[in-house]
């Protein structure tokens, strides 16, 4: 303050003079985390500073008042009747952690309530039944969740991710072979209760991404393998994708649809190695025959010793 009991509040919040309101809420959720009580105890010099922070906020956050305060400086209250709190006075066991708190504060000064961190995740706390009661002494559940979005191949072979957590970075290692609807629990990074120093943890849901060749079955993973009709009738060895890269695969003669082929330890990682990998062959005919390959199918048809609908007409009488 000067000694004309002028506060720049601008300068307070660390903005600019045009800074528009979401840039003035922003400063006002940094500065009240940097400065808050719980996180510097004992500290006079940044009680003194949050309650000027609160006061700035407070102002800057109201059209009219800041209106006033940009028109006539030091003696915008005594200009619209109105004046800024010398600070705010909190009962803070009456939240149950410190978005709690701060939500409330931006409500009081005529801001509306965030739903989050800019850039960060959306958490919900896990308060049984909403928001908490209050009074001191009340159970509270401090934990908090989250959603993460993971490819197939990073859900395959595990990945690291940089979260943005009540204004803070957090380092997470996502492990090779989790599944959609794994939860990951991060321990001691959840809501924070003012007053109390207690912390809850934060679990993270897992959704995979759904992959155009690759399916997942429990612990297998699965595919549909094409073969051709000669393929299917006559086997061989062909050339097949797995996680892993290509790999060869002896096909036996007369392959029948819906019977799969199994490749051990070629599947999805579990915690004692790997699981298989099953192909389930279906039939892939060219969209366009050459001349000799109609001419071989008429041969073909020409040939063939039996119907193969014969048993299937049989068994379907009624």
């Amino acid at each position: 303050m000067s000694a004309n009991g002028y506060r720049d509040y601008f300068s307070v919040l660390e903005v600019e003079r045009g800074a528009d309101a979401d840039s003035i809420k922003r400063a006002f959720r940094k500065l009240a985390r940097q400065y808050h009580p719980d996180v510097n105890p004992g500290d006079s010099g940044a009680e003194a500073k949050f309650k000027e922070v609160s006061e700035a906020y407070e102002v800057l956050s109201d059209p009219d008042k800041r209106r006033r305060y940009e028109q006539f400086g030091q003696y915008w209250s005594q200009a619209g009747g109105g004046s800024a709190s010398s600070g705010v006075d909190v009962d803070f066991g009456r939240y149950g952690n410190f978005d709690d708190f701060i939500n409330d504060l931006l409500g009081r000064f005529g801001g509306p309530s965030p739903g989050g961190a800019p850039g960060g995740f959306g958490f919900s706390s896990g308060f049984p039944g909403g928001m908490p009661g209050g009074g001191r002494g009340a159970p509270i559940n401090l934990d908090a969740e989250a959603s993460i979005s993971l490819s197939f191949a990073d859900a395959f072979r595990g990945s690291e991710r940089t979260l943005a957590v009540n204004d803070e970075r957090v380092q997470v290692r996502i492990p090779p072979g989790v599944k959609h609807g794994s939860r990951l629990r991060l321990k001691g990074k959840g809501n924070l209760q003012p007053g109390t120093g207690r912390r809850g943890d934060l679990y993270l849901n897992l959704q995979l991404q759904e992959h155009p060749v690759w399916k997942l079955d429990g612990d297998q993973l699965r595919a549909e393998l094409p073969l051709s009709l000669d393929e299917l009738a006559l086997g061989g060895e062909v050339r097949v994708a797995t996680p892993d890269g290509e790999a060869s695969v002896q096909v036996p003669p007369g392959m029948t649809l819906g019977r799969s082929l199994r490749l051990k330890g070629k599947g999805w990682p579990l915690k004692d190695g790997r699981g298989d990998l099953l192909l389930t062959p279906v039939l892939k005919l060219p969209e366009q025959l050459s001349a000799e390959e109609r001419q071989l199918l008429e041969q073909l048809r020409a040939a063939r010793s039996a119907d193969p609908r014969s048993g299937w007409i049989q068994a379907a009488r009624l």
